[in-house]
């Protein structure tokens, strides 16, 4: 099976150094021409809690040739209109696009690739891109080697490509095929709302919010919100990582100090993970807040749920992106109108 992964940000990076360091043939695929010639001339290079180089076959879009029997989609969804027409002249009829994007992507996807096309999947682990050709991974190795990926069909039958795709995937860590894919969908959502929006909304660490108890009273509401839009669209979240994303639903605040412990054993093997969204802000590009705590915000209005917390983050998101700046940890007062109300509903 010709296989390539387009998009060769940190995730990306990381996934085709492991897949190639297992012997299993791989094209990367990127169109900045800086990160293809440093992955050609001195190969991938991952750091942190892996440390290994391995020479790899990098190309971008325009020196492609002949067709791929699977893609993995690890671009931003920001750049899914532009990017994915370069890939068509290089997928045949049977051709499988497997995005592994954040947010909820396979529509957008399939609407360029067709539906036949198109499976989805989630990555279990973080990672920050250093520069070109490298890749720092933040989650502990571990997370990699036991919740790597899990994917699945839009429709969610259990097909021979999902299975064999599976297999592939298995070279970096366990992979998961599960018939709910927006379950995981969501759950991963939930994953990326919660430490990725608060990364990005304060520049700051996964660690960082986890130590604060403000941040993760803010945190266990994105949460929260996030499950109640989900269960209103009709899904069920999945075990992801271990844990039963809806678990972290609250009947009240008096429920966080419950939760905390739920979260310390997920998110504090990604203590050291930055999230990409802030990664961008930091290079003063777009990021994925639309696609991501946006998902919940616009589907929760469109439900009439509710979603303040999420709100926030996106309002602090762009505020850092319009002006091409990062916000401090001091920006965690901005909830405190939020907080305020919370808590004077719990007194009264």
């Amino acid at each position: 099976m010709r296989t390539a992964i387009y998009g060769i940000g940190s995730l990306g990076t990381i996934i085709g150094a492991i897949l190639t360091q297992k012997g299993y043939s791989v094209d990367l695929i990127d169109s900045y021409q800086e990160n293809i010639d440093a992955l050609k001339e001195n190969g991938a290079t991952i750091t942190g809690f892996m440390d290994f180089n391995v020479p790899v076959k990098a190309y971008t879009p325009d020196q492609l040739e002949g067709t791929y029997d699977l893609v993995f989609l690890l671009t931003k969804q920001t750049t899914n209109a532009l990017e994915l027409p370069k890939l068509l002249p290089f997928l045949h009829e049977e051709s499988v696009v497997c995005t592994l994007q954040n947010g909820i992507p396979e529509q957008s996807v399939s609407k360029i690739v067709g539906a036949k096309r198109t499976v989805g999947g989630v990555v279990g682990f973080g990672a920050t891109w250093q520069k070109p050709g490298v890749s720092e991974l933040t989650s502990t190795k571990d997370v990699v080697e036991n919740f790597a990926f899990e994917i699945g069909e839009l429709d969610g039958q259990i097909t021979n490509r999902i299975i064999e795709i599976q297999q592939i995937l298995n070279h970096v860590g366990v992979t998961k095929v599960l018939p709910n894919l927006m379950g995981i969908r969501w759950s991963k959502l939930l994953m990326n709302a919660t430490f990725s929006g608060m990364s990005a909304a304060l520049g700051c660490t996964f660690g960082e919010v986890l130590d604060d108890d403000k941040a993760m009273f803010c945190l266990a509401y994105i949460a929260d919100e996030t499950i109640k839009v989900c269960h209103a669209s009709g899904y069920q979240m999945v075990v992801m990582n271990g844990l039963n994303m809806s678990d972290l639903e609250l009947a009240s605040s008096t429920d966080i100090n419950n939760k905390l412990p739920m979260y310390h054993k997920v998110w504090d093997a990604h203590r050291r993970l930055k999230a990409s969204m802030l990664q961008d802000l930091e290079k003063g590009r777009p990021c994925e807040i639309d696609f991501i705590n946006g998902v919940v915000s616009q589907t929760g209005n469109s439900l009439g749920i509710n979603t303040p917390f999420n709100d926030k983050v996106i309002e602090l998101v762009k505020s850092a992106e319009q002006r091409k700046g990062i916000n401090s940890f001091s920006y965690l007062k901005q909830f405190d109108e939020l907080i305020n109300h919370i808590k004077a509903e719990v007194s009264v």
